[in-house]
Parts: C-alpha cells; structure tokens; sequence
C-alpha cells in the first residue's frame, strides 16, 4: 500500500540504510544485542531507529493519502 501511495519518496528507501533494511533485519538484529559489546549494541540500536524513522513516516504519509482522498 505504501509504495502505491507514495512511489519514489526518497525518505521512504529502506535501501538506503546501513544495516537493517527491512522488519526480518530488525528482528534479527534485536535478538543478537544481547550477544553484544556495549559499542556493537549502541551501533546496533541506532540503527533500529534509523530503520524506525521511515516506518514511522511511512505511517504518517498513508495518512495523509487517506485524508486527501476523503475530502
């Protein structure tokens, strides 16, 4: 739905992120933090969030589709 509604929106490419690409990269980075170094977790924490940005976004602009079309 997203990629119909906002195609080529460069704040939505997930491609664009280091380490974690997509909800299957997150789930397996997160489940390896405990195996890690106090500088390998921080690295890996910040790039959850990078991946949590456009995910948050992503939201925000579906919304924002679904109210221009209501009006």
């Amino acid at each position: 739905m997203l990629f119909a509604l906002c195609p080529n929106d460069p704040e939505l490419d997930y491609n664009a992120l280091d380490l974690i690409h997509n909800g299957r990269d997150a789930m397996t980075a997160f489940a390896q933090l405990p195996g890690k170094s106090p500088q390998e977790r921080q690295h890996i924490c910040a790039d959850l969030l990078a991946y949590c940005r456009p995910d948050t976004l992503a939201m925000v602009k579906i919304l924002e589709k679904l109210r221009e079309t209501a009006l």
